[in-house]
């Protein structure tokens, strides 16, 4: 049967419903309002848990079926343990043991070490996933082999998801470095130190059920707690939650790329010259080559003006505490970590601050710590002639990457996108992107290794930078420039089928992705 679809305000043919649920089209950058109140769990009982205080259960198999697991229910997991994690593939293989089916994965990120539950999307253990999804797993999906549709989300969008009843979680699975029998719970200690949990906020304040699996039991009370005791059914103790030399990498590397690093001096040069670095400037950058190397630039400015930054926003890097920690930077506000330097900070300098994405990047919230930012580094695997991004698909139409605090940050004061030319000899810079998952009306700047195009709506930016001894050209330049190298790539082609939906970070659908066809 086909499904009923209309064409929202981007001008992309998105359907009415998804896995049976009306869904709202995207309206337009900050036009839709949401109605009614927030989702609220079912009310406990105290006289339901132990008076002492000791809720240790045997396993998480045990704890799972005293949450009582069943045919599909929705199940939470976060992401701090990145490629290290050992917990969340193994809720999947209790549940198909049990003989459990349908259920829907909501996770915050995936990684490839959960390439593994693609055989429990193929024997019916799991319907679908929503959440990011990489490498095999989006792959998969792309060739429509999974029996849902996927829900694609932003870090606040899966929280604004939470919080407004879209997704109602039966079990929150959350798994921490450091817990007490009461269920309090933080990133840091023991052998899988992760540094923050903080995306697990939203899960287990809205979540029917919790539980906290941890590999370092600890006496009570376990402070500073990122989660707190009373919200938590169970805690579960296992030999290893995460293998930490996947959960971050020792040290995150500079790009040593010529190419790269002229992209990150041209950043740099483009900041300081058109005034958006400067004396208490706020910011974030991600933990890629290029972006670590904009942060050295980034710095190096900083020290010799004798500037100070008054916070950035983490994702951490050991190059953002070293700022921290030698005084060109008052606050990092931490979502997550990324190195070991970052566990370290958070756990010694009380100006490094974990930050959940619940208070950073919540659409529907009394106000969005984005908005307040002046300077936001993102990456984008298309951009388009109108300046629309794509961060989810390449340009042959394969779901590869997930969405993460993207679309949240493009609505900083300034929205900066360093990004090469080609990759792979296939142009980044094309007509129209595969996939929508940010407008272009949010997208401020354009830096390539061959150019700066700025988009003609910061007219702002475009007077101050004039004269500057910049490399500034069009976007359309930038694209005729990647096609004359690279010649002009084909276009995918797809099915009717919807593999996933793309949603905005206010809840509305942006775009979908269709399956692929097979040659």
């Amino acid at each position: 049967m086909a499904v009923k679809t209309v064409v929202n305000a981007a001008g992309r043919s998105v359907p009415l419903e998804i896995n049976g649920t009306p869904v709202i089209p995207y309206k337009g950058v900050g036009k839709h309002r949401p109605e009614g109140k927030k989702y609220a769990p079912p009310v406990p009982s105290c006289a339901d848990f132990p008076a002492d205080g000791n809720k240790v259960a045997g396993s998480l198999e045990d704890a799972l079926r005293k949450c009582g697991l069943a045919d599909g229910m929705t199940i939470s997991t976060h992401h701090h343990l990145r490629d290290g994690d050992l917990v969340s593939n193994l809720i999947f293989d209790i549940a198909s043991g049990i003989g459990v089916k349908d259920l829907v994965w909501f996770p915050s990120a995936s990684f490839p070490c959960n390439d593994p539950v693609i055989r429990y999307l193929d024997d019916g253990t799991i319907n679908r996933i929503e959440g990011s999804m990489n490498g095999p797993l989006g792959r998969y999906v792309s060739e429509g082999k999974m029996k849902g549709t996927a829900v694609l989300r932003s870090h606040g969008g899966r929280v604004q998801a939470i919080q407004d009843g879209e997704v109602k979680i039966d079990i929150a699975v959350l798994a921490a470095p450091s817990a007490d029998p009461f269920g309090n719970a933080r990133g840091t200690g023991g052998s899988s130190a992760c540094g923050v949990i903080g995306y697990s906020k939203a899960d287990y304040m809205y979540a029917s059920k919790v539980i906290v699996v941890t590999d370092n039991l600890v006496d009570f009370p376990c402070f500073p707690m990122e989660i707190e005791g009373n919200f938590v059914d169970y805690v579960v103790v296992v030999d290893k939650i995460g293998i930490p030399e996947k959960i971050v990498s020792g040290t995150t590397q500079i790009t040593k790329s010529p190419d790269r690093l002229l992209i990150a001096e041209l950043t740099a040069r483009f900041l300081e010259k058109s005034g958006i670095l400067k004396d208490g400037v706020t910011m974030q950058a991600g933990a890629g080559g290029t972006s670590l190397a904009i942060a050295v630039f980034v710095d190096e400015i900083l020290k010799d003006k004798g500037w100070k930054a008054k916070f950035g926003f983490g994702g951490s890097t050991g190059y953002m505490v070293k700022m921290l920690e030698e005084g060109r930077m008052d606050y990092i506000l931490d979502a997550q970590v990324f190195d070991l330097d970052s566990i370290r900070s958070i756990v010694e300098n009380a100006n490094h601050v974990p930050y959940p994405v619940f208070n950073a990047y919540n659409y529907h919230s009394k106000g969005n710590l984005t908005s307040m930012m002046d300077i936001m580094i993102l990456g984008a695997t298309e951009v388009d002639l109108n300046f629309n991004g794509n961060v989810v698909t390449h340009s042959d139409g394969y779901l590869l990457h997930g969405i993460g605090g993207w679309q949240n940050c493009l609505h900083a004061r300034n929205v900066i996108l360093p990004i090469p030319l080609f990759r792979d000899r296939i142009p980044v810079i094309v007509d129209e992107v595969t996939t929508l998952c940010g407008p272009g009306e949010l997208i401020d700047v354009i830096i390539t290794e061959r150019g700066i195009a700025i988009n003609p709506l910061r007219q702002d930016l475009i007077d101050k930078v004039k004269g500057s001894g910049l490399p500034l050209v069009t976007i359309k330049d930038l694209k005729d420039e990647a096609e004359r190298i690279c010649g002009k790539p084909m276009k995918p082609q797809f099915d009717d089928r919807i593999v996933a939906a793309v949603k905005w970070v206010d809840g509305t659908v942006i775009d979908v992705v269709r399956k692929l066809k097979q040659e």
